[in-house]
């Protein structure tokens, strides 16, 4: 999700977590209810809700999940188009309204995360495509009144193989569409398919390339008003009382009042509303972050993370085997608050009127939103209609647990104008670094050490950070224990051999909201474990590779990605000097990945020179769309390592555009080389899992080029200059 990023463990948990979401109203009318049980009789959805054929033989396909940069679009064509037997050529695709039909078929509200889309639809449309599929051939068997097996389907034509005769699938649509729909259906063996597995370029590619593309910016209706919000500049502030006489007198300002979180200006565009914003006087009662602090909150965390925390794994005697060991080894490691940015800041549109309410908007839960609207409305859940457009990148940031909170401030400032007009609600990209709803800062304190044979004798960790799932309906099914599922992912199923573990946490409770960003709990996990297992190998005096190989017996699938990724990358060749190659591996959403990072290192100027990347996501639906989802994972885990970090002073974020908040530009990209490992296996993620490699080898390969161990990150704090 590019993407909520919850691990594919997590995913499978949180699919009981409706029942928290239905309790909060999010579950849309009683007649969707029943529609809904009624599909979970019949294993395949109708296919009219999801295909559609026009009577000129076009197709349009509906997508149940949001479009966001990761190409779902195309991979859900893929696999309806793939059993469908219907001309690639003549596709389209659009998105579903929000209904419960369209329901995620594990967290069984309509929502786009965790690396999920591929995993959870991937029978379900190739059951809708076979269905479909076979509801022609019969529509046309029965014109032709000769049995179905006597029939074939073929580039959008039903064929009969007595005698050649065809019909397009135009001609039979309504007579199909009238047809019960199947039971079951056959699916194509693998060595039957056309479209899947191949290259097939984006569906959504042309228009995006030539503007015709809309996403909720684009949005444009008659009469419509655009609001801008001033927010208190510690999160989470009220105002108590403002001066809007300036900000009034600016030609096109329509309104200025206050919302329940800072003071709403409505104008006839983007520019008044910022200018008069902009004149606001506004006093604040700043709230519980007034005196946030960073230098502040990572003493009190290092001061957490010398105590034992709440154990969630633990084997052998940790304590006596780190005692015992020859060798030993602490290290904290420490990563900050991060924003997701995606490139298009938060935005939607509302028009309210009497008995409706229409709502565009990019939206990653569709279910939640559309609940959320009703309820603030007081309208029934059928009179409001959500459209989804593209998104301009999510990451995680637009599934917010508890509705969406721009969507919020725009059902305020619709309700307050109370004029019937369509409200434009507009972020700036200052407004989206200072809107929290950040991945945690967090932090790991590492113990362990090393046996006479080198290998690892003990580990012991103990990890500090906000949970992500405290206070959200899916608190219930994934915060066991007092231990959120997702702080401690990526540690609990580390692949290596470890005769003695003992891993604990810390979860302390600081009001700043914070969400999954891209490859959520792996992000930090991942940094931690893979640099740790590096400083071991280096303890060891021993090859970091062949020290994972050996450790990895268990786990023949990292294994297998990490040996590509070292052929790849010529592990052990000699390199110019001051050059340096680290590696790391790690498992994420159901996907395996290996990364192998060159950089050359001359002082404090640093270069990433290449990055070679192995992944075995299971089954490919389009290998065009894994290989960018691991390029765009690369470069934004890169950026995150490299520059990303949300500070603050005195309650106030320091970051306040991308000028302090930095993405890795062009000039500082590396050259990256995918490789797909083969594989049977069911599908994984592929949007989040390319993220979390990126840190831990980038480190360790600055380790091998200057000696210097780097456990903090963005590595910008250790005064390198990105060349």
């Amino acid at each position: 999700m590019t993407t909520i990023g919850v691990s594919r463990r997590s995913f499978l948990k949180m699919s009981g977590a409706v029942g928290g979401a239905l309790c909060l109203g999010f579950i849309l009318s009683e007649g969707g209810r029943k529609a809904e049980a009624a599909e979970a009789k019949n294993a395949i959805p109708s296919p009219n809700a999801f295909v559609r054929i026009e009577k000129d033989g076009g197709v349009t396909i509906v997508s149940n999940k949001s479009e966001m940069g990761q190409g779902i679009y195309t991979s859900l064509a893929m696999l309806i188009a793939e059993e469908l037997e219907c001309d690639w050529n003549r596709i389209k695709v659009v998105s579903a309204p929000a209904a419960p039909i369209y329901v995620h078929t594990a967290f069984h509200i309509q929502i786009t995360g965790g690396s999920t889309s591929t995993l959870s639809s991937y029978d379900q449309y190739r059951k809708i495509g076979a269905a479909a599929r076979d509801m022609l051939i019969s529509a046309a068997a029965q014109r032709w009144r000769v049995p179905a097996s006597q029939c074939r389907a073929e580039n959008s034509r039903v064929f009969n193989n007595a005698n050649g005769a065809s019909l397009g699938y135009g001609e039979l649509t309504e007579a199909a569409g009238k047809l019960p729909v199947p039971d079951t259906v056959e699916l194509k063996p693998r060595h039957r398919w056309k479209l899947l597995g191949t290259r097939v370029h984006r569906v959504d590619g042309d228009e995006k390339l030539d503007g015709r593309a809309q996403f909720a910016m684009d949005v444009r209706l008659p009469g419509m008003l655009t609001a801008l919000v001033k927010r208190c500049p510690s999160y989470g502030g009220k105002p108590k009382g403002f001066n809007a006489d300036a900000a009034r007198a600016v030609p096109g300002v329509r309104d200025v009042f206050a919302i329940s979180n800072g003071v709403a200006v409505l104008a006839d565009g983007f520019w008044p509303a910022k200018k008069a914003r902009d004149l606001l006087e506004v006093e604040w009662d700043r709230g519980a972050n007034a005196e946030l602090d960073s230098a502040r909150q990572r003493a009190d965390y290092r001061a957490r993370a010398a105590k034992p925390g709440q154990v969630y794994r633990s084997e052998g005697d940790a304590k006596a085997a780190l005692a015992g060991a020859a060798k030993k080894l602490e290290a904290w490691y420490e990563v900050p608050y991060l924003s997701h940015s995606p490139m298009e800041p938060l935005n939607c549109v509302v028009w309210l009127k009497p008995g409706s309410c229409e709502i565009w908007s990019g939206t990653q839960s569709q279910t939640i939103d559309a609940g959320m609207a009703a309820a603030m409305s007081g309208l029934k859940p059928e009179q409001v209609t959500l459209h989804t457009t593209l998104l301009g990148g999510g990451f995680g940031r637009r599934a917010v647990p508890v509705g969406s909170d721009w969507l919020k401030e725009a059902m305020e400032v619709a309700k307050h104008h109370g004029q019937g007009l369509p409200v434009r609600l507009m972020w700036t990209r200052d407004d989206d670094l200072a809107g929290a709803y950040y991945r945690p800062m967090w932090l790991d304190r590492v113990r362990g050490g090393i046996g006479t044979d080198g290998k690892p004798a003990a580990w012991l960790q103990t990890g500090v950070g906000q949970s992500i799932i405290a206070g959200t309906p899916f608190a219930p099914m994934m915060i066991k224990n007092g231990i959120d599922a997702v702080s401690v992912e990526g540690t609990d199923d580390m692949p290596y051999a470890l005769p003695a573990v003992s891993l604990d946490l810390h979860t302390p409770e600081v009001p700043l909201p914070v969400l999954w960003w891209r490859s959520v709990g792996h992000s930090h996990s991942a940094f931690s474990k893979e640099s740790y297992i590096d400083e071991l190998a280096r303890l060891a005096r021993q090859d970091p590779v062949a020290y994972r190989l050996a450790l990895m017996d268990k786990a023949p699938r990292e294994q297998a990605v990490l040996r590509e990724v070292a052929r790849m990358a010529g592990w052990g060749r000699k390199l110019p000097k001051g050059h340096g190659l680290g590696a790391a591996v790690h498992t994420s959403f159901g996907s395996h990945v290996a990364q192998v990072v060159e950089v050359s290192v001359k002082g404090k100027a640093l270069k990433v020179e290449h990055v070679w990347c192995a992944v075995d996501c299971g089954v490919v639906v389009n290998p065009d769309q894994v290989a960018a989802q691991m390029e765009g994972g690369i470069m934004f885990g890169l950026s995150a390592a490299l520059f990303g970090e949300i500070t603050f002073k005195d309650g106030e974020v320091e970051q306040k555009n991308f000028d302090g908040y930095q993405i890795v530009r062009m000039f500082q990209a590396p050259k990256v080389d995918v490789s797909i490992v083969a594989s049977e296996e069911a599908p994984g993620g592929t949007g989040e899992p390319g993220v979390p490699v990126v840190a831990p080898a980038l480190a360790n390969a600055i380790h091998a080029a200057s000696g210097k161990r780097l456990r903090e990150l963005p590595l910008s704090r250790h005064g390198y200059q990105v060349v």
